[in-house]
Formats: C-alpha cells, sequence, structure tokens
C-alpha cells in the first residue's frame, strides 16, 4: 500500500513514499456475528492496518446534521474575492482549436495507416455453423463400398506420350479417390500398383490456395470451396486429377446400380476407346551396294547384330562335295577373248559358282581364279527378290551372265551327264537334248587332233592347268625328289590315293605350302570323294615332268 505522511504534496507519481517496514498488508475483517445474526461492521483500518480517513459519524447522525441550514448557524457567507489575473499566455497555453480567432482549418483527414500498428491488429473472427452431417452414419452406411471407374490418359500428343488404362476407385465411407495402373504382361514397367495413394481430391480451392504447397502440407478446408464427389465421375466425361485428364469409358455393375438408385442415371453403356493399329509399314531395303550377297547384306537392315542368312542342312548334308563343271566360252566381240576357255564349277551344297581360267601358255593373258565362290543373279531378276542361277540352268549351249560377262556352254564333264539323267525331270527338254547330242558326240569317232583340245574333259583342263601354273610359281621344290616316295610308303596297294588326314601330315613333313591358294585348288580336284586324294596328279605340280 503506497501512503503519503508528507501533507501538502500531491498524490502523483514521484510523490508518494513507500514504507520499507511494513510487512503487515491483511485486510480489515467487516463481517461478524451477534446474538447469531450477521451483522456488517465498517472498518476503520485499511489494508496493512493503517486508519481510514473517513467520516466515522452514524447514518442518524449524518441525516441530522444534512437537515441544519448553514446560513441560521453562520449567517450570510461572505463575498468570495475576484479571481486572480491569469495571463493569456498561460490560459491558453497547450489549446488548440482556433474558430474563436476566425481562423477557418480544413475538415478533419484520416490518419495515415501504421503498417506494423496494422500487422499487430488480429483478424475479425469468423463464426461457421457446425455441419449437421453424421460421418459415423457414412461410415457405417457405406462401409466396404467402392464405386470402380475404367479410364485411360491420353498422352500421345507429347513426345514419348502413350495412351494407358487405369482404374479409379472411389470410396463411399469417406469420399477417398484411388488410382491403380494397369500392368499387362511383358509391358515393360516397373510393377507399382499405384498412381495415386487414397484421398481426398480437392475440385474447387479458394482463390488464396492456389499458392499452396501441396507437395510438402495437406490440404484442409480452409484451402478447398468444393471436393471431388461421387456425381463428378460420369461414364463418357473426362475429369482433372492432379493435373491428368483421364476418360472415363466404363464401370463396372455396383457402380451402374448405385448411380442409378442415387442420381436416376440409368445409361451407362461402354464406350469403346480400342484404337486401330495402324497398317504395318513396308520396309523398303536401301539399294544393294554390289558387296556380298543380297541375303548378307539385308540382314544389317533387320537387327543391329547381323547373323548369317540361315542355310539349309539338309541340303549341304545330301550335296556336300558334289560338284558340277562345265566348260564355257566368253561371249565378246574382242578377238582376243575368242580363244579363252573358263571351267564352270557349280556347288550342289551352296548353290555356290566358281569360274576358273586355264593358263595358256604365249596368250599373254594371265589365268587362274576368274570367279571366287559366290551366287550369281540373273539379269531379269530385280535386286528385291533376286533369283540365283540354279543347276537347270547350265546345260550345253546355255547362255550365262556374269556380272556383266556373257558365257556360253561348250560341254560338261561326265558327273554332270550322271546328275542330269537321274533328275531329269527338274530339266527343259532343251537341255535334255543337249545332253543326248553330247552323249552321241562322245560315241562318235574320235575327231581331229586340232580340235583335241576344245574336246577333252573340263576337269583335266583344269588340272592340266593348274599343275602347269604351280610349276611356274614354285619352280623347284627342295623336296621333289622325295614327295612321291613319301606318299607311295602309305600306298600299301599302290592304288595312287592316300588319306586325306594323312595326306596333310605328310604335306606338313615335307613343309608343302598347302596353305597357298592354287595349291588349295589342287588338293581340291585331286580329292576323290570324301577321304582320299589322288596323290599321283598331286605330285606333278612339283616336278618338271610327268610323273
Amino acid at each position: 500500500m503506497v501512503s503519503n505522511p508528507v501533507h501538502g504534496l500531491p498524490f502523483l507519481p514521484g510523490s508518494s513514499f513507500r514504507d520499507p517496514t511494513k510487512t503487515a498488508f491483511h485486510r480489515s475483517q467487516t463481517l461478524g456475528y451477534r446474538n447469531g445474526y450477521a451483522v456488517v461492521r465498517r472498518p476503520t483500518v485499511g489494508i496493512g492496518g493503517d486508519r481510514l480517513p473517513v467520516n466515522q459519524l452514524s447514518q442518524a447522525e449524518l441525516d441530522e446534521l444534512a437537515n441544519k441550514a448553514p446560513v441560521l448557524t453562520y449567517g450570510q457567507p461572505k463575498q468570495a474575492p475576484p479571481a486572480a489575473f491569469i495571463p493569456a499566455h498561460v490560459a491558453f497555453d497547450k489549446k488548440v482549436f482556433l474558430e474563436s480567432q476566425g481562423i477557418e482549418l480544413n475538415p478533419p483527414e484520416k490518419m495515415a495507416l501504421d503498417p506494423y500498428t496494422e500487422l499487430r491488429k488480429q483478424p475479425l473472427r469468423k463464426y461457421v455453423t457446425p455441419s449437421d452431417f453424421d460421418q459415423l452414419k457414412q461410415f457405417l452406411t457405406f462401409d466396404k463400398q467402392v464405386l470402380r471407374f475404367y479410364a485411360i490418359w491420353d498422352d500421345t500428343d507429347s513426345m514419348f506420350g502413350e495412351c494407358r488404362n487405369y482404374i479409379i476407385h472411389y470410396y463411399l465411407m469417406d469420399d477417398t479417390v484411388e488410382i491403380r495402373e494397369v500392368h499387362e504382361r511383358n509391358d515393360g514397367r516397373d510393377p507399382f500398383p499405384l498412381l495415386m495413394n487414397r484421398q481426398r481430391m480437392p475440385k474447387v480451392l479458394v482463390e488464396n490456395a492456389k499458392n499452396f504447397p501441396q507437395c510438402v502440407l495437406e490440404i484442409s478446408d480452409q484451402e478447398v470451396l468444393e471436393w471431388y464427389t461421387a456425381k463428378d465421375f460420369i461414364v463418357g466425361k473426362p475429369i482433372t486429377i492432379l493435373g491428368r485428364t483421364f476418360f472415363i469409358y466404363d464401370c463396372d455393375p455396383f457402380t451402374r446400380q448405385y448411380y442409378k438408385e442415387k442420381f436416376g442415371i440409368s445409361d451407362l453403356p461402354r464406350i469403346d476407346v480400342s484404337k486401330k493399329e495402324p497398317p504395318p509399314v513396308k520396309q523398303e531395303l536401301p539399294p544393294y551396294n554390289g558387296y556380298g550377297l543380297v541375303e548378307d547384306s539385308a540382314q544389317n537392315c533387320f537387327v543391329l547384330i547381323p547373323k548369317a542368312p540361315k542355310k539349309d542342312v539338309m541340303k549341304m548334308l545330301m550335296d556336300d562335295n558334289k560338284v558340277l563343271r562345265y566348260l564355257a566360252a566368253l561371249d565378246s566381240p574382242i578377238p582376243e577373248d575368242k580363244d579363252r576357255r573358263f571351267v564352270f564349277s557349280y556347288f550342289l551344297a551352296s548353290d555356290m559358282i566358281s569360274i576358273f581360267e586355264p593358263p595358256v601358255r604365249n596368250s599373254g593373258i594371265i589365268g587362274g581364279k576368274y570367279l571366287g565362290r559366290t551366287k550369281v543373279v540373273k539379269p531379269s531378276s530385280s535386286v528385291e527378290n533376286p533369283i540365283y542361277y540354279g543347276p537347270t540352268d547350265f546345260f550345253i549351249g546355255a547362255v550365262i551372265e556374269v556380272f556383266g560377262h556373257r558365257f556360253i556352254i561348250l560341254d560338261t564333264d561326265d558327273y554332270v551327264l550322271k546328275y542330269m539323267k537321274s533328275n531329269a525331270a527338274q530339266y527343259s527338254p532343251e537341255a535334255l537334248l543337249s545332253i543326248q547330242n553330247r552323249v552321241q558326240k562322245r560315241e562318235a569317232p574320235a575327231p581331229e587332233l586340232e580340235n583335241k583340245q576344245t574336246k577333252e574333259d573340263p576337269g583335266e583342263q583344269e588340272l592340266e592347268a593348274l599343275i602347269d601354273t604351280i610349276q611356274k610359281q614354285l619352280k623347284h621344290h627342295p623336296c621333289k625328289d622325295n614327295i612321291r616316295e613319301a606318299f607311295q610308303i602309305y600306298d600299301k596297294e599302290a592304288s595312287g590315293y592316300v588319306d586325306k588326314e594323312m595326306f596333310f601330315k605328310i604335306c606338313d613333313s615335307l613343309h608343302l605350302p598347302v596353305d597357298d591358294s592354287l595349291i588349295k585348288e589342287l588338293i581340291r580336284v585331286c580329292s576323290h570323294g570324301e577321304d582320299k586324294i589322288n596323290y599321283s596328279n598331286f605330285v606333278r605340280a612339283f616336278s618338271n615332268g610327268p610323273g
């Protein structure tokens, strides 16, 4: 309690003093009992025991004093002295309304707002009447009842976009939405089951909630004006969820029955959203560049890592080591080409052709391999559908065009004659007639000596030409005197043939160049069957004269 013991000082801040020795601050008792009745006692002291400066008269005494007139007791009051003179600067000190002086002021204006003061102001409270919707009743009524919709998301307009299928679940118990992905076998996607977890989806947000950080905070009713409900999901209409526009094309029977009973919508037909596959694009191969076979070059256009074309294994096994040989002449207007002769070898296992030109002394033309093994395309066929020469195209008198060069078949060996007779159904009458003429000429008397060279067997001509060429290249082999003796040691029956495996062992011991292309061709010509080699003709290539 604050006391002011010094009389005459105003009771203002700074003019009052506190007693530091005071310790009692209790309040006096004002209620009591007398003769069993509660009576009120007027306090004589205040808080802390200080005496109250109040009138201690009773109510009766106060009423008596109020009825007495002071004029009868004390007489007429004296006139009050005049007021003391107060200067104007004292009288009007700190006073500003100016109309008494004839000065007119502008009407009052609003005070400029203080940003900090406005920030500290509390917003007006909004009272929202609580909804009478019973969520417990909804939960108990629609528990385990789910609306199922089938929808698609068509994103084909964007780069690498596609049209994907989804299933939308709407849970009636709490109005939540779930979107599930539909996976197909070997679709190349990770098996994630959900595109969107089960949650309530806002349909319309408040104006100030457009920049609401939805990725880190949950949306409440304060940011949403309207939520998605069951009436927003209609078959045949699009719906936008999280920035994706889904088109609902079908629903399950329970959903159709619910919409019929709840909204009176009975017509919810399924919409066909399947897209017709475009016609397959015809794969066009680039122009053939002339290198290799057409089938081999085409493999580079089909797969990234090309593989060799499939071969007819049965044909390779049945026709292995079967070669058809023909003697041909070059059809050319150049006079020097008229006397040139070529040996065609047709390999039945692979349908490939090789051409060999027997060297002729003093002709000015280097003989040897003219064409390696390859398939030859007929000139009348196209690059897209090539037609290769087959065994039925080779007969006496036939014209064979090989990469722009025309050859005329002049003769065949005995094996070709036997092959054509055994497969007469495959050949044309013209080809069979040429065979009959060939047999008749062989049965006729021997021709003159100058025509002997053209009537010889083409296989023999090829052998003689190879031997002659190898003799020119190898000159005198250091082991030429021992080659025949080495083969004769292993030829117990003196048949002139040895096994192929033993043949290569002997050649390796004598250091013969079996890897040379001409030697390989000579070994092929001297081969007899699958496992025998005629060494008598082979050793002739390493000597100066006939064996």
